[in-house]
């Protein structure tokens, strides 16, 4: 059984799609063991509570370094005894020795097909915002381990989504949610579970 942490700062939909992913057997032989916000207000926490998944908040503001902070993440998420960790909308950058010690155990979802609109001031919205301006017609998302760069680790899945005339970056935002984020952290999750998923010389090979 695959045991996986969500980290998540806001809403929740990602998390959301995850638990009914599990629930409706799209998502097999795995468990989410521990929801982690960096927000104590953050939707996602209602959501694990209401599912009942044990969550927890660990904010920056909470230690006097993030030295401290760090050392606090990697600790709860030690705790859990955990397989995966999953990103979903998890806007903290994750410390590097998290990012060593669970080495292609990490995994993302970005709201665009990298390597475009991707990388340092590229989140939420500002996706979205960005493809607009550029006038490019189709867009969509990508599930990518992750590494110590941004948005730069190997990629396991995307998927296209059509920009449509007239979209603003919020109804743009919620159809690549729906076609594309929605289906494929799910589906990279699931083929985790079940050891299909390697990585070779930086690159994702699916069995």
């Amino acid at each position: 059984m695959l045991r996986i942490a969500v980290m998540v700062s806001g809403g929740g939909t990602n998390l959301q799609a995850i638990i009914d992913s599990i629930a409706d057997g799209r998502i097999t032989n795995t468990e989410i063991v521990t929801v982690i916000s960096n927000n104590k207000s953050a939707y996602a926490l209602e959501r694990a509570a209401a599912a009942g998944i044990p969550g927890q908040c660990i904010s920056p503001k909470d230690y006097e370094t993030r030295e401290a902070f760090d050392e606090a993440l990697l600790a709860a998420v030690d705790a859990a005894n955990v397989d995966l960790i999953v990103l979903a909308g998890f806007l903290v950058v994750i410390p590097e020795k998290m990012i060593a010690k669970y080495r292609n155990r990490i995994i993302n979802i970005h709201p665009s097909l990298i390597p475009s609109f991707c990388g340092t001031g590229y989140y939420g919205l500002k996706v979205h915002e960005g493809v607009l301006a550029r006038g490019v017609k189709v867009t969509g998302a990508t599930c990518h381990f992750v590494d110590e760069g941004t948005d730069t680790g190997p990629i396991i899945l995307q998927k296209a989504v059509e920009v449509k005339e007239g979209d603003t970056p919020k109804v743009l935002q919620q159809r690549v949610m729906e076609e594309a984020e929605w289906i494929i952290m799910p589906k990279a999750i699931d083929l985790i579970a079940n050891g299909r998923v390697s990585v070779v010389d930086g690159l994702v090979h699916i069995r």
